[in-house]
């Protein structure tokens, strides 16, 4: 295989979720980390309304910040084939540091590009996407509950806060594969 750009085949499971939150997408190599930020905003669902991180090994990659020093690289100079290299290769991906959403992201494949094919594209998924600031994987779960319990003293408030009933299986792949073109339509991804 060269070593010229290659397709990733990329599994990112949301960490403490049971049953497992996960998704099965293509990216291509040479995307810069900050950009497999936005494409994992989209892919998961979440709304890009918090900062985010990478880790491999010690090293954490983000955007620059004075506040957090120099104790880190620069995710939008870093490419994802600079710090997964080879199948079974995994990262930690931490959005929003509050919540404290945990990813593993692991490189399951490398393979060659298909002539006519759009990266990055999403091949499986399970699981909805937990709501923004409902206080974490901890949090999600006592939203879940509350959600299903028409009897809970906050049930009517989760339901108004959250705008109705809340599906924990619902993913829609061609909405979110129609969101990542959009995307991509506008320049906002490496594709």
């Amino acid at each position: 295989m060269n070593r010229g750009r290659q397709v990733y085949e990329l599994k990112v499971s949301l960490r403490g979720s049971r049953p497992l939150i996960w998704r099965r997408f293509q990216v291509l190599n040479d995307v810069t980390l900050f950009r497999l930020h936005s494409i994992l905003q989209i892919v998961m669902g979440w709304t890009d309304s918090h900062l985010h991180q990478f880790m491999a090994g010690q090293i954490h990659y983000r955007e620059p910040d004075p506040e957090y020093g120099a104790d880190h690289e620069d995710d939008r100079r870093t490419r994802l084939s600079r710090v997964l290299r080879r199948p079974r290769d995994a990262m930690v991906y931490e959005y929003d540091f509050g919540d404290g959403w945990e990813h593993i992201v692991v490189l399951t494949h490398i393979v060659e590009p298909v002539p006519g094919t759009r990266y990055p594209v999403i091949l499986a998924a399970e699981g909805a996407c937990p709501p923004e600031d409902v206080g974490g994987i901890g949090g999600y779960y006592q939203f879940l509950q509350t959600m299903a319990n028409p009897h809970h003293p906050e049930h009517r408030e989760m339901m108004a806060w959250w705008g109705g009933p809340f599906d924990q299986n619902l993913y829609d792949i061609g909405a979110r594969n129609e969101a990542l073109m959009r995307r991509r339509r506008v320049g906002k991804t490496d594709a």
